[in-house]
């Protein structure tokens, strides 16, 4: 690393302002960034030293999606020899899902990461790392077999529209890989619904060689068609062994992520929690109703089924489009998965319903800390017995 370190101070000078290729600043910077911890302090004003800042914020949260990536790598191999009723070791299934998996998110990342250098080169501004979680977590949330071209477009959208447009990482009202999410919904919705979609080769196949006693139908599908002895037992969507998309079936690998986001104090706990007890909750006043098949599915299940679990640790923690106030966590989240179970299980057309919640809460989340910091202003006045003019 000493070498390396020698190689980039020599070329440095012809990237500063007013070198050689002065103009290229914000993408020297980035990778010198990438590749080793700035060395830039605070030299004024009041300050705090801190040793996380964003490079090792969005660090620890990639290290905290890997056991979902990693596990739905080899689901995705797994379902693969299981539609078309071949047997195959631990190996073929993980090389199998490496081969799907890995193209989609070299092309979310290059996408991505590549309109981040463009905006911050006409801006003359640093290259931000925001993209770094962002880029991993779009991929995760699609199914397999989205075609590429799809995915290159959703992050191209996901990162102007949902980003760059409100001034870059840290300025935007929408979480970017939920942005990219609906947008391929609602451009593309036959590769994001039905019961084909969800485990390769079934789509780009035509289902050729697919056994007739496969279903690629998810939980969520068979739950709102009625089928719900249809649906796979609780230990089976517990450790993620079904269709869905590429990093939410496990739940057991979202929870070591929890616990890591948790840990390390970068995740609000309070989020997940309220986000888990309100979809709780809502699943409870619908098993008092049971209007419909789906309405009869245990509370319980609710939180182990479909995107919730990865939506609840992933995408409604993301700290710039979550609540900022600590009693406004609590209400944002539970909100969330209040939201998230009824517009589940009350829209046939559309049963997962996650990705909506969180928008939605995205949006209301600053009027959320607005009222909850007025409240706190109202309570202090009065106890201080002061009267606002």
């Amino acid at each position: 690393m000493k070498s390396l370190r020698k190689v980039v101070d020599k070329i440095k000078p012809n990237f500063e302002r007013g070198g050689r290729f002065g103009y290229l600043h914000s993408t020297f910077e980035a990778f010198e960034s990438f590749l080793f911890v700035p060395n830039k302090v605070t030299t004024r004003g009041s300050h705090i030293r801190d040793s996380i800042d964003m490079k090792r914020t969005m660090s620890i949260v990639v290290i905290a999606v890997i056991p979902a990536l990693l596990f739905g790598i080899w689901n995705v191999g797994y379902l693969h020899f299981l539609s078309i009723g071949q047997d195959a070791d631990f190996w073929q299934m993980v090389g199998h899902g490496v081969l799907k998996v890995l193209p989609i998110i070299v092309v979310s990342y290059v996408t991505g990461l590549g309109i981040e250098f463009i905006f911050a080169q006409i801006r003359g501004h640093e290259v931000n790392e925001g993209f770094l979680v962002s880029g991993m977590l779009i991929p995760l949330i699609i199914p397999v077999d989205v075609p590429l071209w799809m995915v290159a477009v959703a992050t191209a959208f996901a990162v102007i529209i949902g980003k760059e447009v409100f001034g870059g990482t840290g300025m935007n009202l929408l979480n970017p890989a939920l942005t990219a999410r609906a947008f391929l919904f609602f451009a593309y919705p036959a590769w994001m619904s039905g019961d084909t979609v969800w485990v390769s080769g079934m789509t780009r196949g035509g289902g050729e060689g697919i056994i007739d006693s496969f279903s690629g139908a998810t939980p969520l599908a068979e739950a709102a068609a009625g089928n719900l002895e249809n649906i796979p037992d609780a230990l089976d969507m517990f450790l993620g062994i079904i269709p869905g998309s590429i990093g939410e079936t496990s739940t057991v690998a979202i929870l070591i992520g929890a616990v890591i986001l948790w840990y390390t104090g970068i995740g609000s706990w309070k989020i997940m929690f309220s986000v888990f007890t309100g979809g709780l909750v809502m699943g409870l006043i619908l098993n008092l109703f049971a209007a419909n098949p789906f309405m009869e599915i245990p509370a319980w299940q609710h939180l182990i089924m479909g995107g919730f679990a990865f939506g609840a640790v992933f995408m409604a923690t993301d700290p710039v489009t979550a609540a900022q106030t600590e009693k406004g966590k609590w209400i944002y989240g539970f909100l969330i998965g209040i939201l998230a179970i009824l517009i589940r299980v009350l829209n046939p057309a559309y049963p997962e319903g996650v990705m909506l919640a969180i928008l939605l809460m995205n949006v209301f989340s600053p009027l959320i800390d607005h009222y909850v910091v007025e409240a706190n202003i109202k309570r202090r006045l009065k106890r201080a017995k002061v009267k606002r003019t």
